[in-house]
Formats: C-alpha cells, structure tokens, sequence
C-alpha cells in the first residue's frame, strides 16, 4: 500500500524479544565506543607527553631564550 503525502501511519510496537535483543547490541555498541575512546585518550596523552619531552630537550639544548629589545619610539 503506497502512502499519500501527509498520511500517518503509527510506528508498529516492537516484542519484548526484540526489546531485548536491542538493549543488548546498544550496551554492546557502548562498550566498544568507550574501549575505543579510552584507547585513543591513551594514545593522545602518550603523544603529547613524548612530544612534550622533546620540545623541553631542545630547549634545554639551546640554552636561555634572549630577552626582545623594545622598539624605539618614533618622534
């Protein structure tokens, strides 16, 4: 039966069975999604305190940053 525009037609209740089986893949999906989210967390942190690590060795190498010298006002 083909629907004419603006015509309802109310969702179809689903079984319990289905219910079921639908809470069970969205708690499955969530834990993967935080697995995932952890992982990649973990990876980040990782990478930025390496990249941390290198930053503070160059400038240690360099040596002390020179202070600017102030412009000179024009008269």
């Amino acid at each position: 039966m083909t629907k004419t525009f603006g015509e309802y037609e109310p969702p179809k209740p689903i079984s319990k069975a289905e219910r079921e089986a639908r809470k069970a893949f969205r708690q499955v999906d969530a834990e993967k999604a935080m697995s995932e989210h952890a992982l990649a967390e973990k990876a980040f942190s990782q990478n930025r305190e390496r990249l941390k690590a290198e930053r503070l060795a160059r400038e240690a190498a360099a040596g002390p940053v020179p202070k600017k010298q102030p412009k000179a006002k024009k008269k």
